[in-house]
């Protein structure tokens, strides 16, 4: 392994560091204490700061050069609504709240990045540093940006790396095109009318809507798609009645549409409208349909992502460098990429034999309650960091530079 020699000096204080944000995990929008340490390491070091993008969302600025180009690293800090299993010294302090997606080891990575790039500058242009909030449901990247997060630091490349379990520690595992899937979510009430249950005939029952609906909607994936088109509909709610002696007057479909396509989403929704729509007036029932775009799929730029390959090559081996499969699980780095050129890796987080004694019962996955970040990988992050930052300025030309 290949590392930046100086980031291993200072291996134990990113660990300490970690396992500090892990113990005081801070939800979406919320993570004042965590953007507070942020701030207070970066100007430690001697980073230009600015605090707010987004609500929470920190940015560091290391100048290494007058040229005017400019990249983007991004981590993100928020924790999850989950309570936590673990029993181990760095345990989260905080009942129902936990770092259960390895924030707090994005966070730990791309500040050990900061720290030697704020030394060594070895790049003519701008690193722009970027902890972004609220990445679990909250769309931080996409309120940061409306912020004017390119206005005021304009960049012409960004780039993210997420922890994957499974993946062997030590290892990265990327890909270009789509790697994670866009995030959509419905809700749909069937209005009838309610009345006793033994007279059924004097009202309109939605629970049969309901259940005939449910099962149509299935049809919008096994036959409207293209087949060759990836895409999941799963209907994950289904709330009617109070009692068994009442016909209930309104039943409540629920779920979430994930795909690789925009042009996927959106005959998605337009059937899934119409067949709502359809299915309750043949059941004389009438529908109320909301259908809500969360997050767009997440796509890597082919020429970005050979240059993530190249700098993974050199730091673990060719061997250790995977192909990514793609997930239909959602990620809101998609926003970035959709307005400037990059890509999304991911670095191995192992099988889970790093955790400390005290661990939960529960297997070390994402949003899983007995997860922990390996601490092992953050000199390897870091310097992933570290080379990519310098690679890109010292290959890039002003073409590939451009934003597109």
């Amino acid at each position: 392994m290949n590392l930046v020699a100086p980031i291993l000096d200072y291996h134990a204080e990113l660990r300490e560091l970690r396992r500090q944000l892990h113990a005081h995990p801070e939800l979406q929008f919320q993570e004042h204490q965590t953007a507070e340490l942020i701030a207070e390491r970066l100007s430690r070091w001697g980073i230009e700061v600015h605090r707010g993008l987004g609500g929470t969302g920190v940015v560091g600025v290391v100048r290494g050069g007058d040229a005017p180009r400019a990249l983007g690293l991004r981590a993100d800090m928020d924790a999850l609504p989950i309570t936590e299993r673990n029993h181990f010294e760095h345990a989260s302090t905080q009942q129902g709240r936990m770092h259960a997606c390895g924030h707090d080891g994005h966070v730990a990575m791309l500040l050990g990045a900061a720290r030697l790039l704020s030394t060594r500058r070895r790049f003519d242009g701008t690193v722009y540093l970027i902890f972004q909030p609220a990445e679990e449901g909250g769309g931080g990247a996409r309120e940061m940006l409306q912020g004017g997060l390119l206005q005021r630091f304009p960049m012409q490349a960004v780039f993210g790396m997420h922890n994957w379990p499974g993946v062997p520690s030590g290892a990265f595992a990327m890909r270009a095109g789509p790697v994670m899937g866009s995030s959509n979510d419905f809700q749909i009430t069937l209005r009838g009318r309610g009345t006793h249950a033994a007279l059924p005939h004097a009202g309109v029952d939605p629970i049969p809507a309901a259940c005939q609906l449910a099962l149509a909607l299935q049809t919008i994936i096994s036959r409207d798609k293209n087949p060759t088109t990836t895409a999941v509909l799963s209907v994950t709610l289904l709330h009617a009645g109070e009692t068994t002696n009442v016909v209930p007057d309104h039943a409540t479909l629920g779920g979430t549409v994930r795909t690789f396509q925009v042009e996927a989403i959106d005959l998605i929704e337009a059937r899934l409208r119409t067949l709502a729509e359809h299915t309750a007036a043949a059941f004389g029932c009438t529908a109320e349909v909301h259908f809500r775009r969360n997050y767009p799929p997440t796509i890597n730029h082919q020429r970005e992502l050979e240059l993530c390959r190249e700098v993974a090559r050199e730091l673990v081996g060719e061997a250790q460098v995977l192909d990514f499969e793609p997930t239909l699980g959602a990620e809101d780095f998609a926003y970035f990429l959709l307005e400037r050129p990059g890509a999304y890796v991911m670095i191995g987080n192992g099988q889970g034999e790093h955790r400390a004694a005290g661990h939960g019962d529960g297997p070390c996955l994402l949003h899983n309650a007995s997860y922990d970040f390996n601490d092992a990988l953050l000199p390897l992050g870091a310097s992933y960091w570290v080379r990519l930052a310098e690679r890109w300025f010292a290959t890039g030309d002003a073409a590939a530079q451009a934003p597109r």
